[in-house]
């Protein structure tokens, strides 16, 4: 079985191998490892997978395999490390076309020399492209230029059987099938297998700001978010980090734009902010430390948790844990405590979410911890992603039980 099972991946692509102890997916080990170099090879190392009955999980640098809930087996991985070109860059359209497997941080370099940039800031540079957009994974920028679905404009998939799909385009103007990339983000692999993007592009600003204010409580710095969101301003990202609960809250704002007018935009944002707040402000051309970091060492245990904006003071006052992330857009990551008090620590946030609007999933902690706890909580739209599932991979084998409800 294990020769006919490898020569029928082999005929599909050439790199694959046995499986090594490092060849796990949130502590799950897989059986063998294919690494094709296109989405013709990710094509036929499917339609061979399929064919075999392989459980199959797409794995780019791994830095987020431990998000979601651990798969409940892994015959095959598929890894896009060997598919890390830029296919096209259409500088005057501001749009770029990628491959899965390129590393974000080699992208935002390979775009410095046009004064261009993918505004997704998230912390971890050698995360790749499909990890990014499998995990809705974003930073500080969000606030003002969206989140990966906002941002991806075309996208090409393997699915389950081998069979390739496109949807979007190379332009800003051409959205046909745009819900099919906001369809994969966020799917942790359970719906196929992402080879290619499109996104649209920004401007890198001539001069960049940052304004923090410490806050002595959840109220001011609650009031200091709303002033500025209130205001004209314009910033692109509006962060906040607390350590614990009931102590201080640090508010900062980063605003762009031209060098000739940023000193005096970041003065009045830091009047605005140091008087709602109560307390002075200072403005720096660097972000504080803490800027877009997650607080808490991997693999966790964090939490991601939102709440309209007139939850944030109770949010930042009463939630268990370290509070950091995007205040403006109402979005924060909780660094857990762990061991026997997570569940009580997850129960909390949900507590405190609900009575905002808002939703708290646990992003990623220990794979033993997670066995023994609701991940994602309630989900409305379960029914529905159950029947997407059943058409997109109906046979359970992409990243199986991954997702929310054992999806």
């Amino acid at each position: 079985m294990v020769t006919s099972t490898i020569g029928g991946l082999r005929a599909a692509c050439d790199d694959v191998a046995q499986a090594t102890a490092d060849d796990t997916v949130d502590g799950v080990p897989a059986r063998w490892v294919a690494r094709p170099g296109s989405t013709e090879e990710v094509a036929a190392v499917l339609h061979a997978a399929a064919g075999l009955g392989l459980r199959v999980v797409a794995r780019g640098r791994g830095t987020r395999l431990a998000w979601g809930v651990a798969p409940t087996a892994v015959d095959l991985i598929v890894d896009t490390g060997r598919m890390d070109a830029v296919l096209a860059h259409a500088a005057g359209d501001l749009v770029v076309t990628v491959q899965a497997g390129l590393p974000m941080g080699v992208l935002q370099r390979a775009l410095a020399p046009y004064r261009q940039r993918l505004a997704l800031d998230y912390d971890n540079p050698e995360g790749t492209i499909g990890g990014t957009i499998a995990t809705a994974a974003s930073g500080p920028l969000r606030y003002r230029y969206g989140s990966v679905r906002d941002l991806l404009i075309g996208i090409t998939v393997v699915l389950a059987d081998g069979s390739v799909a496109h949807s979007g385009g190379k332009v800003v103007k051409n959205v046909a099938g745009y819900d099919l990339g906001k369809l994969y983000t966020g799917s942790l692999g359970t719906l196929g297998v992402i080879t290619e993007a499109v996104f649209r592009l920004h401007p890198l600003p001539e001069a960049s700001r940052w304004i923090t204010v410490p806050a002595v409580d959840a109220t001011r710095a609650a009031a200091a978010i709303a002033a500025i969101r209130g205001s004209q301003h314009d910033p692109v990202a509006l962060e906040v980090d607390r350590a614990a609960p009931g102590g201080p809250v640090t508010v900062a704002t980063a605003v762009e734009g031209v060098a000739g007018a940023i000193g005096a935009r970041a003065d009045a944002v830091a009047d605005l902010v140091a008087s709602a707040a109560g307390t002075p402000a200072t403005v720096s051309e660097q972000p504080p430390d803490w800027w877009g970091r997650a607080p808490y060492p991997p693999p966790g245990p964090a939490a991601t948790v939102s709440c309209e904006p007139t939850g944030l003071a109770d949010l930042l006052s009463t939630a268990p844990g370290t509070l950091r992330g995007s205040a403006g857009a109402g979005v924060l990551v909780a660094g857990l405590t762990g061991g026997a008090r997570l569940g009580v620590e997850l129960a909390q946030l949900r507590e405190i979410a609900y009575r905002h609007g808002g939703s708290a999933v646990l992003r990623c902690a220990p794979s033993e911890r997670k066995a023994d706890l609701d991940v994602w909580g309630p989900v409305p739209a379960l029914v529905l992603m159950r029947r997407l599932k059943d058409q997109f991979d109906p046979e359970h084998r992409l990243s199986p039980g991954r997702f929310v409800g054992g999806i």
